[in-house]
């Protein structure tokens, strides 16, 4: 991952309801941004579902607006993969 640089994603599950063998989420779910494992489950999933097949720039880019690009009031899975979609031209 880009932002892999042990400061802005944490890797381990400190709640109890958090996962970090997390592998599916509803489109409801809130994606929470600084949880690696998430993340990057996000990443793969989206890149995986609208490019065939996703290369490691697609996947790079997907990570870049996630981080500074999608608006922060957009925070379920559904809502940021939409926005993804919508802005992938104009980022």
């Amino acid at each position: 991952m880009l932002y892999d640089d042990g400061i802005y994603y944490k890797w381990t599950a400190r709640a109890d309801h958090d996962n970090p063998y997390y592998r599916h989420g509803s489109d409801a779910t809130l994606l929470n941004r600084t949880e690696g494992y998430e993340v990057l489950y996000f990443i793969n999933h989206i890149g995986a579902k609208y490019w065939n097949p996703p290369t490691l720039g697609v996947y790079q880019k997907i990570e870049r607006m996630i981080r500074y690009y999608v608006p922060s009031n957009i925070r379920s899975h559904k809502g940021v993969e939409d926005w993804i979609i919508t802005n992938w031209q104009a980022v």
